[in-house]
């Protein structure tokens, strides 16, 4: 393999923006028929190295190369040609048009729009194992999903080399495996896939070459049997990889979010009404963290959005300390002391074309500092946001630049530190660190266990499973909108959490191993959470929680 001819070549590219210098001197080389990881924290330039391969950018400085001849790209119509296909982390899709609509859009000559084309779809998601839904509306899709049909049109036009960002990011244990089992069975027929990832051990078991990039240039190329997981977070950020681990307890017995049998019924894309939230059911308390596991597509969009107030409920209430908030609006409950981060920041969290600080006002625009009475207090908005690029390290060259100009990190970053200001009573944070470095992942972790500390409650949704087993006090998995089953996040693993979010496993989650979970044992304590922890209405699901070790 170390003899494969080259598939793609990048040599001294240079990428300039106003204020910031992207990629400086930058030298790759992909062989064919590898999985080639692209490794480095966020801003380092990777996503920008990426556009510039897939005709998005063109670069100022340098040269590309693609099976051993120079090209130009100026456009991903060019790179197609090229066969090079690229699936983003913030998704192209059109949410108006269906899964067959937005695959052969602009690729309507390979097979046409109807039959033919759908006959594609069909052979190419049962190859993989996509469960593409041809007719379903995009905005009806979920995070993963979506996913998927980026994959299945890079696959429709036939790439030969397959950029993949971010790619098992709402994936479980499981379903990650499977992927990539699909990525060896790619290259060993002969295709090559440049594979961006935060997540080291996944890097490590699937690529067979990573380079790694800091600040905007290539600082080292290793094979994974030469390296681990703390030498790539070191090379990539300087540090040590981060824990998630919360290791004391701080929960209290003062509820903060009490949702008792809550019901949610939607219209799907064929007109059948169907239960997305059935009978659920949980207690937070003061400094507690509820972590809850679920494939995506289960309700925890739906539960999420019932709390926030997008969603009306059917029937259930939800109560925010003490306070009744069933059917409240959104503002009150935001006023009320409810924080956000949202599943998808692009969507639901950012004003992309708008300047840093008209972000910081998204939200709270009733709160200071944002207004004063009745008016908004632009200036006070200006100030806090310079303290929140500050505090959080938000790496912009000033806040009148606009939020689509900050890597998806320091995006997330302005998010977190956005919420935090307004010290929230419960903080709902949907995949807070989905997307986001080694070195941003740990700034966000330290501000959510800072405020559990301060006594803050929190609602956890996470794809990714050592995060939630490590921030989390009491973890519960949903399925098919029911809590189904709940674990002690001190002895439970990742596979066996995953296992019960495919709806094999229900009740009390036991580790099978008898030996302590990858936390250790945990110390007994007179505070111990189970000793006030509320069994939650579920029958299925008794409640339960832990203090960290």
């Amino acid at each position: 393999m170390d003899t494969a001819e080259p598939a793609v070549e990048l040599h001294g590219i240079t990428k300039r923006f106003p204020g910031v210098v992207a990629n400086h001197d930058i030298d790759i080389t992909v062989r064919r028929g590898t999985v080639h990881a692209l490794v480095g924290e966020n801003g380092a330039g990777k996503s920008t190295l990426m556009k510039i391969l897939y005709g998005m950018q063109k670069p100022d400085e340098g040269t590309i190369s693609v099976d051993g001849e120079k090209v130009n790209l100026g456009s991903p119509a060019d790179a197609i040609a090229r066969g090079i296909g690229m699936v983003h982390q913030h998704f192209m899709l059109a949410d108006n048009l269906t899964v067959l609509e937005n695959t052969v859009l602009g690729a309507e000559k390979l097979h046409g729009i109807g039959s033919r084309a759908r006959a594609r779809i069909k052979e190419l998601s049962d190859t993989y194992h996509l469960g593409i839904r041809p007719d379903v509306l995009v905005e009806d899709l979920g995070v993963a999903d979506r996913q998927r049909v980026e994959i299945l049109k890079v696959l429709y036009r036939g790439a030969r080399t397959l950029i993949l960002d971010e790619p098992t990011a709402v994936l479980v244990p499981q379903e990650v495996d499977a992927l990539f089992d699909n990525l060896r069975e790619l290259k060993a027929e002969g295709l090559t896939v440049i594979f961006i990832s935060h997540k080291l051990g996944e890097v490590l078991s699937v690529a067979d070459d990573i380079t790694v990039i800091r600040r905007g240039t290539t600082v080292a190329s290793v094979h994974p049997s030469e390296t681990n997981a703390k030498q790539l977070a070191e090379l990539m950020v300087g540090a040590e990889l981060p824990s998630p681990e919360a290791r004391e307890s701080t929960v209290t017995d003062v509820p903060m979010l009490q949702v008792d049998q809550l019901h949610l019924s939607a219209t799907d894309t064929d007109g059948v009404v169907r239960t997305v939230l059935d009978g659920v059911g949980f207690t937070i308390h003061k400094g507690e963290v509820l972590g809850l596991a679920g494939v995506e597509g289960n309700g925890q969009a739906e539960l999420v959005e019932a709390v926030m107030g997008m969603r009306d409920p059917d029937g259930g209430t939800v109560l925010l300390d003490g306070e009744d908030i069933s059917h409240a609006s959104t503002r009150h409950r935001r006023e009320s002391g409810l924080g956000y981060i949202p599943e998808d920041r692009h969507r639901h969290g950012l004003l992309l074309e708008a300047p840093l600080w008209e972000n910081r006002i998204l939200g709270h625009v009733t709160e200071r500092p944002n207004s004063r009475g009745q008016l908004l207090d632009l200036s006070g908005a200006r100030a806090d946001t310079r303290r929140i690029v500050e505090e959080y390290d938000v790496r912009t060259p000033g806040i009148e630049v606009t939020a689509a100009s900050l890597s998806g990190g320091n995006q997330q970053k302005l998010i977190v530190g956005r919420e935090m200001s307004h010290q929230p009573k419960l903080l709902i944070a949907a995949h807070p660190t989905r997307g986001v470095d080694v070195g941003a992942q740990a700034q966000i972790w330290d501000q959510i266990r800072q405020a559990r500390r301060e006594g803050m409650a929190v609602l956890l949704i996470s794809a990714d499973l050592d995060e939630l087993i490590g921030l989390s006090d009491t973890l519960r998995v949903m399925y098919r909108g029911r809590l189904v089953a709940d674990a002690d996040p001190a002895t439970i693993t990742p596979e066996e959490l995953g296992s019960a979010m495919t709806g094999a496993a229900s009740g009390h989650l036991e580790s099978s191993d008898e030996s302590p979970g990858p936390k250790g044992p945990r110390s007994p304590s007179e505070d111990d959470p189970m000793s006030h922890r509320e069994q939650h209405q579920n029958p299925e699901a008794p409640g339960d929680g832990g203090e960290r070790s």
